[in-house]
């Protein structure tokens, strides 16, 4: 009797690998593992609708828990893998029991980084992960409460955006002298800090935390590298997350910032193939290979390793695209800020809504940041992957349409 596809990993990634799988005509027996209690849900909510009341748990679930069984997948919850024994082809749970794999998927996504600092176990200094994380921390927002939030990305600004839509007061604080600084262009970066002080956040820039203080078993301030105290009766901290690979380089799996793995997924192990926040994977579009970190990623990469499991075509590889929602902003970006050699804002920030066109030296567009922008992300989702030459002027001329943007200045349009 085959073994089947073991998934180690229930979350977006995981999830989704299974249900390709099934798409796909896979007929052998499926097992997800997850360490969390609850079957493969949305991540990106937590920081958003599920922090301000507007979801329950049944929202974020990518599928019905009825869908496993009338798919027969195996999903085991609460249940962590201790390592991968790839000579006997098993995978050893935490409890010793041993489990035959035919394949194997790892999906284990990523973990956080943490802040060694003094003070950083002392309750009411929390991060944002899982949903029991977001769960605590939407227990600790009320009115008036002094949230700190530790780093000034994506995750973290989501969080003080939907805690002031709350009523807490909220300081950001971020060692960078820019919010966003390693993932946005400056032009975005002063629109978002304008937004979120206009709101009412306070912002710390070129700020370092040294250390939490604890009055009566809870947290009471962040302590500054500067010698200053910030008050709080709770602090999220959010500096970025590395890939959970663990059990790969255990297996000895070539791993480097990640699982390294090729285009149909595959990693150095015929058998194994990995997917989602966890691996390195090769970017044809920029002849790169790196981490990527978000929803379309895991998806992409599921229907890839599901279709080469399944001796079906090869699904290529999209176009990277991400996106965060803050107040009444949406921000979707497409492709990757790299070899740029100029830049070109579209639009006015002041009035909240504008894009930001990066260029090469030939003017090819390598990547587009949209504010409240749908059209112009649209069309550059195909003039990033088809390395769109674009001509700045028009790219500014807001009179123009996106698809004018690209039109011969004679061409009917």
């Amino acid at each position: 009797m085959s073994a089947g596809v073991i998934i180690v990993g229930a979350g977006h990634a995981g999830g989704a690998m299974a249900a390709a799988l099934r798409q796909n005509g896979y007929a052998d027996p499926i097992t997800v593992i997850g360490a969390e209690p609850v079957a493969p849900y949305q991540r990106p909510p937590l920081s958003k609708a599920w922090l301000k009341g507007e979801a329950q748990q049944a929202d974020l679930l990518l599928r019905p828990d009825s869908f496993y069984a009338e798919k027969s997948i195996g999903l085991r919850t609460s249940t962590h893998v201790a390592a991968i024994d790839r000579a006997a082809r098993t995978v050893r749970l935490a409890d010793g029991e041993a489990l035959p794999y035919d394949h194997l998927v790892i999906a284990t996504g990523s973990r956080l980084r943490k802040l060694d600092v003094p003070g950083i176990a002392t309750p009411g200094v929390l991060e944002l992960r899982t949903l029991a994380d977001a769960e605590r921390i939407r227990s600790a927002i009320r009115q008036g409460v002094r949230m700190a939030i530790v780093g000034g990305g994506y995750v973290g600004l989501e969080v003080a955006a939907s805690a002031r839509s709350l009523g807490a007061e909220v300081v950001v604080i971020e060692r960078e002298q820019r919010l966003l600084a390693r993932v946005a262009s400056p032009e975005l970066s002063a629109f978002f800090e304008r937004r979120h002080r206009e709101q009412g956040v306070s912002i710390e820039l070129g700020a370092s935390v040294s250390g939490f203080e604890a009055r009566d078993g809870q947290v009471s301030a962040v302590r500054l590298a500067d010698g200053r105290s910030l008050p709080c009766e709770v602090a999220v901290v959010g500096i970025g997350a590395q890939a959970q690979d663990e059990l790969a380089v255990q297996a000895g799996l070539s791993c480097r910032d990640g699982i390294v793995v090729d285009e149909l997924c595959r990693t150095s192990d015929p058998l194994i193939h990995a997917i989602g926040d966890c691996t390195q994977r090769p970017l044809p579009r920029y002849g790169a290979s790196m981490r990527l970190e978000s929803v379309p990623n895991a998806l992409e990469q599921a229907r890839q390793a599901a279709a080469d499991l399944c001796g079906k075509p090869a699904v290529k590889s999209d176009v990277p695209w991400f996106w965060s929602d803050q107040y009444d902003v949406r921000l979707q970006i497409v492709g990757l800020p790299r070899d740029v050699a100029s830049k070109v804002v579209r639009g006015d920030p002041s009035v909240g809504k504008f894009c930001v066109f990066h260029l090469d030296a030939e003017g090819c567009l390598q990547a587009l940041e949209a504010v409240n922008s749908p059209g112009e992300f649209a069309a550059a989702r195909q003039w990033v992957g088809a390395r769109q030459i674009i001509d700045a002027t028009r790219a500014a001329d807001t009179g123009l349409t996106p698809k004018q943007i690209i039109a011969a200045p004679d061409q009917p349009t």
